[in-house]
């Protein structure tokens, strides 16, 4: 039966492609891409004109029926616009149909952001926990961080550049100042790693751009001494939300362990040394 390819691509250099994945990129019948302008490029590059479709997050559901149908017929693989599909990014799904009818899955590893990070981070680590994306929202992201509090292992975590200020905000309120490294544009012309603790980082990427991997240190306490949330950047964060006294007070006293009569004299202070007074 014909084979569905995962097929890594450069993250950013278009160079740090292999040999095996060109091969297969120009002798399978058809390309799955999550875009399909930024799969031309590298394929006009090395100058293959294997046919592309679209197969994205919005779509993926949609386009899965007609995939296994061509591949009835002919091979095919799947790309995302950088490093390796179902990493974060559309595939899983088309994997599990084509596996599902019998087809061979083949992967043909390259480029990683993950991996990549790691290596350049130098960040002691006995094994690592993927995040992914953390989540939009400052609330969800503190929950995230705070079920990680006591966990060894390095957290690494992928990250825009117009949430990155705010996900070290919290990284620091909920884990402490423990030592990060920040690697900015992988193998990309502005390539760049910061290594130090999280409060240097924010005033490092004052005005963050490109794309941004995150290594966090694990903790080396014991989980009944790992370090808790900064009860002040904690309201401080939910007082820029303008989130109501009541919510803001349960919401740190559960991450901090604190009781709430002392974290509402801190909410009281922070009303005072600000113009806008969220409701109470």
């Amino acid at each position: 039966m014909p084979t569905l390819y995962i097929v890594s691509t450069p993250i950013g250099n278009l160079e740090d492609i292999t040999v095996r994945a060109l091969r297969v990129l120009g002798e399978v019948g058809l390309i799955a891409a999550e875009d399909t302008r930024v799969t031309r490029r590298l394929l006009t590059r090395y100058d293959i004109d294997t046919p592309l479709t679209s197969y994205h997050e919005h779509n993926k559901l949609a386009k899965i029926p007609g995939l296994l149908v061509r591949l009835e017929d002919i091979d095919i693989a799947l790309v995302s616009d950088a490093g390796t599909p179902g990493v974060n990014d559309p595939g899983q799904e088309l994997v599990m149909a084509a596996a599902s009818k019998g087809h061979d899955v083949i992967g043909i590893p390259g480029a990683s952001a993950l991996t990549t990070a790691i290596a350049v981070s130098g960040i002691a680590m006995e094994g690592f926990v993927f995040l992914g994306f953390l989540p939009r929202k400052s609330g969800e992201r503190q929950r995230l961080l705070e079920s990680m509090i006591s966990e060894r292992r390095a957290l690494v975590a992928f990250e825009t550049p117009h949430r990155l200020k705010s996900a070290l905000k919290d990284a620091q309120a909920v884990l402490g100042d423990r030592e990060i490294a920040v690697c900015r544009e992988l193998t990309k012309l502005y390539e760049e790693t910061y290594r130090g603790p999280i409060s240097e980082a924010l005033v490092h990427f004052e005005n963050p751009r490109g794309e941004f991997t995150l290594i966090i240190s694990g903790t080396t306490s014991d989980d009944e001494n790992a370090p808790k949330a900064d009860p002040r950047l904690l309201l401080e964060e939910l007082h820029r939300q303008r989130v109501s006294a009541r919510d803001a007070v349960a919401q740190t006293s559960e991450a901090t362990g604190l009781g709430r009569r002392e974290l509402y004299r801190i909410w009281v202070e922070l009303t005072k040394e600000s113009d806008y007074h969220p409701p109470v």
